[in-house]
C-alpha cells in the first residue's frame, strides 16, 4: 500500500487503552484528565477485524501500544487473534515492563514476537520521580522474565530528557550491554513542537517523514495517518478498508504538531 509520496506503509500501531499504572512526566499530564470509558474502547473482535482487513491492503507489522497495554485484561487473548492473521508477520508490544512477570510467558505462548521496554533511568528515586510512582524493581523483574520468555530481541527506550545526564546514558548503555539488550536512546519531544535534542546526544527519533511508514489506531476508534498531525479519520466498521484509504490520502509529507491528544492516548 503506497501513498500519494509513494511511502509503502505496512507497519500499524494500536493503542488498546489510554489508561497506564504510570504517568510518566513526559507522556500524561500532570492534572487529571478524563480517560475514555470502557464502552468507548473498542474491543478484541473490531481491533481483529480492523487487523485483517488492513493485512489485506499490505500492513505486515503490528505493535500495541496504549498507555500501557498490560493493564486491559486478557490482553493476550488480542494477540493471539491477531498473530493467527494471514499477512501479518510480526505482533509485538510497547510496555512499561510492570506487569511483565506474572504476563511473559502468557504473551510468548500467545505468539508476542518481542518486546520494547520503557526504562528512562536505573536510579530508584529518579525513576520514580519520572513515572510518578513507578517502582523501578518491578521493571527489572519484567525484564527478566521477558528474557525467560524469549520475547527477544528485547530493545529498553530511554527517553532523554534536558536534565539527562550522560553518566545515567552510559550506565544504560552499559546495563543493557551486560543483560543482552538493545538500547534504544529516543529524543525527549512535544507532539505540539518538534524541538530538537538530538545535537546534546545521539538519538533515535520519530523516523523522519520521508521514511513513515506507519499509521496509528487509537483506542476509541480514530485512524491517525500521522503523529504530529490534528487529522484523524472515525473507523467505520461497515467499510474498514475505506476508512485505511481516506487515513493513507491524509497522510502528510511532513508532520507539524497535534494538539488534539496527549501522548498517552496514541502511543507514540
Amino acid at each position: 500500500m503506497l501513498d500519494r509520496f509513494n511511502r509503502r506503509i505496512d507497519y500499524l500501531r494500536i493503542s488498546v487503552t489510554d489508561r497506564c499504572n504510570y504517568s510518566c512526566v513526559y507522556c500524561m499530564p500532570e492534572a487529571p484528565f478524563i480517560r475514555k470509558n470502557h464502552s468507548d474502547i473498542l474491543s478484541y473482535e473490531q481491533i481483529a477485524s480492523f487487523v485483517k482487513a488492513a493485512a489485506r491492503m499490505g500492513i505486515k507489522k503490528v505493535r500495541l501500544t496504549g498507555g500501557e497495554p498490560l493493564v486491559r485484561k486478557d490482553i493476550e487473548q488480542l494477540v493471539a487473534k491477531l498473530a493467527a492473521i494471514d499477512g501479518i508477520d510480526e505482533v509485538c508490544m510497547t510496555t512499561n515492563g510492570s506487569l511483565l512477570t506474572e504476563m511473559a510467558t502468557k504473551l510468548k505462548k500467545s505468539g508476542l514476537c518481542r518486546v520494547n521496554i520503557s526504562v528512562d533511568s536505573l536510579d530508584a528515586d529518579r525513576f520514580g520521580l519520572l513515572t510518578r510512582g513507578g517502582d523501578l524493581r518491578q521493571v527489572l523483574a519484567g525484564i527478566e522474565a521477558a528474557k525467560k520468555a524469549e520475547l527477544t530481541p528485547i530493545k529498553i527506550n530511554m527517553v532523554i530528557l534536558n536534565d539527562t545526564t550522560e553518566e545515567e546514558i552510559e550506565k544504560m548503555q552499559t546495563f543493557c550491554d551486560e543483560q543482552g539488550l538493545q538500547l534504544q536512546k529516543i529524543m525527549q519531544f512535544s507532539l505540539y513542537d518538534r524541538a530538537d535534542l538530538s545535537r546534546r546526544f545521539k538519538t533515535q527519533r520519530p523516523p523522519k517523514c520521508s521514511r513513515c511508514n506507519r499509521l496509528r489506531l487509537t483506542a476509541d476508534g480514530y485512524l491517525k495517518p500521522c503523529l504530529f498531525s490534528d487529522n484523524e479519520i472515525r473507523v467505520d466498521f461497515d467499510n474498514i478498508v475505506d476508512s485505511i484509504l481516506k487515513a493513507v490520502a491524509k497522510k502528510p509529507e511532513n508532520g507539524s504538531s497535534c494538539r488534539n491528544r496527549f501522548m498517552s492516548q496514541i502511543g507514540g
